[in-house]
């Protein structure tokens, strides 16, 4: 987590303000290899100690590339429409006193405050993530807080660059507004959406695009068709706690600094982890005492991992019982799905596979005892955080919705969830 910013004089902001955080889902508590600077799983948006915000002021119509070239060269923020070779449409921006923007995108340029890379989760079976074409924008959208109470945070489409434009060319998808402002959307489009009743009693908002100016429009006909979809009266930008925003490539998870003082923290699952080891579970087969490894380690397989038959949901010890034949396993690795061994309990057949402690404490809806684990991937959360996932579909590919598995982002199954059964000491 990214930590307080400072101020000119170098000297640490005390008690800084603290907006809310942004948590990429999939990674389960830090990126494959380590949060480092800009790139990390989750970037927290603290007051700056001197705003930098920006808000609209002067209009200009260009008939000529010289003129758009001696407006851009002002220093000033401006987002460019080009209707014609021959006409362009600049809106500049102006320093506003009241407002932190920070911005997000897959560029590393220094603009860019959270640097954000395609969900691995998302890639093809065998397909390598870091040498697949990214489909996130560079500068993919910008967050705009306000430094006043009730310090609402609202998302646009679009971040500026390194010389302080966003630029939307001929062939993006834009228009005049009745009250005569420019606006459009970006290639692959910045999705959201708002839950209500987030976390205690949540339910789905239905996924909506923001345009670049912040306005909340229907979606699409697919994720880059070339017209918008319906304006979304009575709707606004502003995120609330548990909104979700998707960078086609990455979805993003939203709490709002309040909801996280609410939320369970790392102490609160590691104090879980610790009560279900201390019951004891056992392996009915091997009669080998079960242990969820710490939560730091829990990335790597050890020797008591506590392992699951899917469809049934009985809890084990790894073993060989119940195997299928080496013909039949063959041809399942070949087709890439997970072996499937019948259950020595209720001889129920279906994948086996190990257990994994949910890290990432932003996903959870509450700090109840990890009763669930996620279908197909092991991963093992409380009863409500388990079912509230596997209800929400998330954008996937070009028009398709897909719910997943928020630590690792695996496709779920239907209904995308199983009730642990563990079994007790027998002394």
């Amino acid at each position: 987590m990214n930590s307080p910013k400072r101020n000119g004089d170098d000297v640490p902001v005390k008690d800084p303000i603290k907006y809310g955080e942004l948590v990429i889902l999939g990674y389960n508590g830090s990126l494959p290899s380590g949060d480092r600077g800009r790139r990390k799983s989750r970037f927290a948006l603290y007051r700056r100690a001197k705003a930098n915000g920006v808000k609209p002021s002067t209009v200009h119509i260009l008939n000529s590339p010289q003129d758009t070239k001696a407006v851009h060269s002002s220093g000033q923020h401006s987002i460019s429409f080009t209707l014609s070779r021959n006409q362009t449409v600049v809106v500049e921006y102006c320093h506003d006193n009241n407002t932190d923007m920070f911005q997000i995108g897959r560029s590393t340029e220094s603009p860019i405050d959270f640097v954000v890379t395609d969900t691995s989760g998302g890639a093809k079976d065998g397909e390598d993530p870091s040498i697949a074409p990214s489909t996130i924008s560079r500068f993919a959208c910008r967050i705009v807080c306000e430094r006043n109470p009730p310090y609402t945070a609202r998302i646009y489409a679009a971040g500026f660059d390194s010389s302080k434009n966003i630029f939307l060319g001929e062939k993006a998808t834009k228009w005049k507004n009745p009250d005569g402002h420019m606006d459009g959307l970006t290639t692959n489009g910045v999705l959201v959406m708002h839950p209500d009743g987030f976390p205690e009693e949540p339910r789905q908002g239905l996924w909506r695009e923001i345009s670049v100016c912040g306005d909340v429009y229907a979606l699409r006909e697919t994720r880059s068709g070339p017209s918008r979809g319906k304006l979304a009266e009575g709707e606004t930008s502003a995120l609330r706690d548990g909104s979700l925003v998707d960078l086609c490539g990455a979805t993003l998870l939203w709490r709002t600094g309040e909801g996280l003082m609410r939320a369970p923290t790392l102490r609160h699952l590691e104090a879980l982890r610790q009560e279900l080891n201390a019951s004891r579970p056992q392996c009915p087969v091997g009669l080998n005492t079960l242990a969820f490894p710490s939560l730091p380690r829990s990335h790597s397989l050890e020797e008591r991992q506590p392992w699951v038959y899917l469809t049934c949901g009985h809890v084990h010890g790894r073993h060989d019982w119940g195997q299928r034949s080496e013909e039949e396993e063959v041809l399942r690795e070949a087709d890439g799905c997970v072996a499937r061994r019948e259950c020595p309990l209720c001889r129920s057949v279906g994948p086996y596979v190990p257990l994994w402690l949910g890290c990432e404490p932003a996903v959870y809806m509450d700090a109840g005892a990890p009763t669930h684990v996620f279908v197909p991937c092991g991963h093992v959360s409380s009863e409500r955080t388990t079912k509230y996932w596997a209800e929400t579909p998330l954008p996937h590919g070009t028009h398709a919705f897909r719910p997943v598995c928020p630590f690792c982002s695996a496709a779920l199954g239907s209904p995308g969830w199983t009730r642990l059964i563990f079994q007790g000491p027998i002394d």
